[in-house]
């Protein structure tokens, strides 16, 4: 079975997208920056197409919230990824067929969601999409790695990633961290069933 993955571009001070998130502005005011570097077209930018290509080719399924569906389907106009896709919803809605997979909406709950979406990913990893989406699997203890491109830039507000996670901390191990000119790529291993102890570097 793959991992359960989160993978978010963060800025530095936290925020995953920018304030007044809507389907006009689907990464808020500013949040467009976040994903630049997925976009650039500059000669040095390094490693980033590498990372893109690695992240893309290991998922195996997408569970993403109502919101984020609801948002990012206009600018995506197919599957955020060409995989089966579990949309957390609170009521019935038929199922969505696009171009490169399917959107399945389940209003079982999360664990439920997630059972779907390793069913069909297999080997392959189930990306989690959406803070709050992210956050729920965070809190439940269901999250096998975090994986961050911390951009450069103090976006100042909008959606954090790392709240409402409530008061015991979670304690991390890194396993990676790739620097671009425009983007550093870290992954951290979620720890289970460990006292608590300082992050974990590489070679530590």
């Amino acid at each position: 079975m793959g991992r359960v993955v989160m993978a978010f571009s963060m800025s530095l001070d936290g925020f995953v997208a920018g304030p007044g998130v809507s389907v006009e502005q689907p990464m808020g005011e500013g949040g467009e920056r976040l994903h630049e570097w997925l976009f650039n077209e500059s000669p040095d930018r390094g490693v980033d197409p590498e990372m893109a290509r690695e992240l893309s080719d290991s998922v195996g399924a997408v569970v993403l919230g109502r919101r984020t569906f609801e948002v990012g389907l206009g600018p995506w106009e197919d599957t955020p990824y060409p995989v089966p896709c579990f949309v957390l919803a609170h009521e019935r809605h038929e199922n969505l067929a696009m171009p490169s997979g399917t959107f399945t909406f389940v209003n079982d709950g999360i664990e439920i969601a997630l059972g779907k979406a390793q069913a069909v990913a297999g080997e392959r990893d189930v990306i989690l999409m959406g803070a709050d989406t992210a956050q729920q699997y965070l809190r439940a203890g269901l999250v096998d790695e975090i994986y961050i491109q911390l951009v450069p830039l103090v976006l100042g507000s909008g959606t954090r990633l790392f709240e409402n996670l409530g008061t015991e901390p979670i304690e991390l191990e890194m396993t990676r961290a790739v620097k671009s000119p425009f983007v550093t790529h870290m992954r951290f291993r979620v720890l289970r069933n460990r006292p608590a102890s300082l992050l974990h570097w590489p070679g530590e």
